[in-house]
């Protein structure tokens, strides 16, 4: 009897492990941060910059970054109106692809999300706001759920780009709808967990984040005029913090309600930068994580969907208004520097910032204790369209998708 429990015991202990253990390759990074662990990284790159290691021309039209594994890269991209779901190794060498429907054609043509991979299963969402599960072997189709007809929801002005959060055994979404406004799966079944109305509001553009604290954990998000704070357990709205920046007399699809940078939670205080709504601020979240009060407001810090990162008591992003990259310091949201560098999207490693601007420029700089300091720089060539997507680090290499062209060059020390 002893060794029948203790067999069991011991297989519960290693189900858990494996569970505990499996890999997540998201948008912007394990914890949707933008930072990467990769070390040993070139310091300085020649002018023409790092050696390519591959372009592939045939993902696409998309603005979503790729998400990478220890073995295999997945991206999305529109083909011929149609979403298409991307796996290649690290070679770049296609594996499979798989269709997933219509794709956004309307504004900014092209895919918007980045692929969340779990384990074995793969999620993506289409600028049309339907989730899809894949089998990551093979690409074969799990489950679906079609943003209109099952939920109710509602089409941004450009287009649904909410790269789909998985933790524990859920999927959440945002339709965006009256009743079904943020909504919850089971991620190996695709059934409806429960429903949020929210504030009512459509989607913001943005990619959740969960706070996970000892007895609650929160689901984060945008709508397009507040940040909402739910009961990822249940669903239950417990706080939202309103974009201001709009009267309300003038909200109307295009008019303050696109917030692409996902939130980042750290040590009781949330930091978000919503360019199109309040901007750079600092809140503090109670302990029991019910009520959230406003520690600072920085208009100033006003980056649309680049993304920032924070090092210590540092916050590093770009400025549209300025078209600069800057550094403000945590504790006040002042700024302490700047570098006249173009709009952009940023990634960290090794210690160094990574700045793809929209200008087409790859950036390498130096974040020192308050200066900024450019090291080397080069120009993307290849592709087609705008210069959005984010800078992606993994195994020493740097990737760029630059709309139709995904790029790989290696950025390891030899």
């Amino acid at each position: 009897m002893f060794r029948k429990v203790f067999f069991l015991v011991c297989t519960i202990i290693f189900i858990h492990a494996g569970l505990i253990a499996q890999t997540i390759a998201q948008f912007r990074g394990l914890n949707r941060e933008g930072v990467y662990a990769d070390k040993n990284l070139l310091t300085s790159w020649p002018p023409e910059g790092p050696a390519l290691l591959w372009v592939n021309y045939e993902v696409g039209n998309g603005y979503g970054p790729p998400a990478i594994t220890t073995d295999r890269v997945y991206i999305t991209g529109e083909v011929d109106s149609t979403a298409w779901l991307f796996a290649f190794d690290h070679k770049g060498k296609l594996l499979w692809k798989s269709d997933f429907g219509k794709e956004w054609v309307v504004s900014y043509q092209g895919s918007r999300s980045t692929p969340t991979v779990v384990g074995n299963l793969i999620y993506v969402c289409s600028g049309l706001g339907n989730l899809f599960c894949f089998n990551s072997s093979d690409g074969s189709q799990k489950w679906s759920v079609n943003m209109l007809k099952d939920l109710n929801g509602r089409f941004t002005l450009f287009g649904h780009a909410e790269s789909p959060l998985a933790v524990d055994d859920q999927v959440f979404l945002t339709p965006g709808g009256a009743d079904n406004n943020v909504v919850a799966f089971n991620r190996f079944t695709g059934k409806l967990l429960w429903v949020c109305k929210g504030k009512g509001e459509v989607p913001g553009y943005n990619s959740p984040i969960m706070i996970k604290l000892p007895t609650l954990n929160i689901l984060v998000t945008f709508s397009a005029y507040n940040m909402l704070g739910i009961d990822a357990k249940t669903g239950k709205l417990l706080w939202f913090h309103e974009q201001v920046n709009t009267p309300v007399a003038d909200r109307k699809p295009g008019m303050g309600d696109t917030h692409s940078n996902s939130v980042l939670y750290e040590n009781g205080f949330i930091y978000y930068i919503a360019g199109d709504g309040n901007c750079g601020v600092k809140l503090k979240l109670s302990d029991d994580g019910k009520q959230i009060t406003r520690i600072w407001n920085n208009p100033a810090l006003d980056n649309f969907m680049g993304g920032f990162i924070k090092i210590d008591n540092r916050i590093y992003t770009g400025s549209d208004s300025r078209k600069m990259l800057v550094c403000a310091d945590a504790s006040t949201g002042q700024i302490l520097d700047s570098l006249k560098i173009g709009t952009g999207s940023l990634a960290l490693a090794d210690n160094m910032l990574y700045y793809y601007n929209q200008r087409g420029e790859t950036n390498l700089i130096k974040p020192g204790t308050t200066k900024l300091e450019l090291i080397s720089k080069f120009k993307i060539t290849a592709g087609t369209k705008e210069h959005f997507s984010h800078p992606v680090i993994n195994d020493g290499v740097l990737y760029i998708r630059h709309g139709k062209a995904l790029m790989a060059y290696d950025i390891s020390k030899k």
